[in-house]
């Protein structure tokens, strides 16, 4: 019986250090992670502590929601994403200049613009709606608009926020979440006050 036991343990002791062995060996035999690829492990963890990890369902048009991402190109051909504006507040509103309500809320947006550093506005034109891209840069010298006019000419991001009617703003805050929806034109005050009620 004494046998037995100690035959047990030799065998049981054998296997754990094989296993060790095995650990070591597959350890000391794995390639480290090369730094001269696109960022190093660290960087990787870094960038991911930076960036909450936001899922599909987390995504939506709903107050509470982040706000789907979109890339367009300005109208002096830089590409912009929403995202590139994490960290602050932000007005996307979109509008065409054939439209009334757009028109009479455009110097109220303008001026906001020049009077709220913390406040960034994007105006995404339903280019496709428009004669040419040629009127779109003659409406916004004629209102002496400096904040980005991105150009949405498959109107693809307005088929993105369900727009139905137009000028409709969307005020998403410094994480990128939906705080209001704006229906139809809003003068200054009225924009001021959605982005106050953020704080």
């Amino acid at each position: 019986m004494e046998m037995k036991k100690w035959l047990l343990i030799i065998i049981f002791a054998g296997m754990v250090g094989w296993t060790l062995y095995e650990t070591v060996e597959w350890n000391s035999t794995s390639e480290p992670a090369s730094e001269t690829e696109e960022g190093s492990v660290s960087d990787a963890e870094d960038e991911n502590l930076e960036q909450p990890s936001i899922s599909e369902e987390d995504i939506g048009l709903n107050e509470g929601d982040y706000a789907p991402d979109f890339t367009l190109e300005t109208l002096a051909g830089e590409e912009v994403s929403l995202w590139d504006f994490r960290g602050q507040k932000v007005m996307v509103n979109f509008w065409a200049t054939w439209c009334p309500p757009c028109r009479a809320e455009m110097p109220d947006m303008q001026e906001m613009y020049e009077e709220y550093d913390d406040i960034k506005i994007l105006a995404v034109n339903l280019t496709e709606t428009e004669p040419g891209v040629d009127q779109v840069e003659e409406f916004t010298e004629d209102f002496g608009l400096t904040f980005p006019i991105l150009l949405d000419h498959e109107v693809e991001v307005a088929g993105i926020y369900d727009i139905q009617p137009i000028p409709t703003s969307y005020m998403i805050d410094s994480e990128g979440k939906v705080q209001s929806i704006a229906f139809g034109a809003l003068n200054k005050d009225m924009m001021v006050q959605r982005f106050d009620n953020m704080d």
